[in-house]
């Protein structure tokens, strides 16, 4: 057992972990956070997506340890009027739900990256999370759209 602080979606706690809990467990359980999801248990799906210090990773494979003294954000820390999850909304880039938060906080990360990406860029930048509906297409729209609404245009992404 380890005693670890994470900031997570602007909350800071101090809690007591075992070596080998996972960021997604720990998340879950202490934090009350279901946005984060286990969809295939080893970093191959993106259900389980955080951003930590503004980068994403795959909280299913990430010790809770490793991640002590950061700031963790969630799908559930995102405002009721973010940006990025107003177009998934207008796009229509969802079905079951399932991935869309590991979706979010990828776009999330590519736009404060790059606030200009190409539909390329885009769909290079969530090719690690898989959605079992299909919705690829409305996804890199609303990616797209989230880009040009930040940027104050009506255009999408370039070709």
């Amino acid at each position: 057992m380890r005693a670890i602080e994470l900031t997570v979606n602007g909350r800071r706690r101090r809690l007591t972990v075992a070596d080998d809990a996972l960021l997604l467990d720990v998340l879950r359980t202490d934090f009350g956070v279901t946005s984060v999801r286990e969809g295939c248990g080893v970093g191959a799906c993106g259900a389980c997506t955080v951003l930590v210090d503004g980068h994403s990773v795959s909280s299913c494979l990430v010790r809770a340890v490793r991640s002590d003294n950061t700031d963790v954000t969630t799908a559930d820390g995102l405002p009721a009027d973010d940006d990025v999850v107003d177009e998934f909304v207008a796009a229509g880039a969802m079905q079951c739900g399932y991935c869309i938060p590991g979706f979010v906080l990828m776009a999330h990360e590519l736009l404060a990256e790059n606030p200009n990406p190409t539909h390329r860029q885009i769909a290079e930048h969530i090719a690690g999370n898989i959605c079992r509906c299909g919705t690829y297409p409305e996804i890199c729209s609303a990616i797209g759209a989230a880009a040009a609404r930040r940027r104050g245009t009506e255009m999408g992404t370039q070709p």
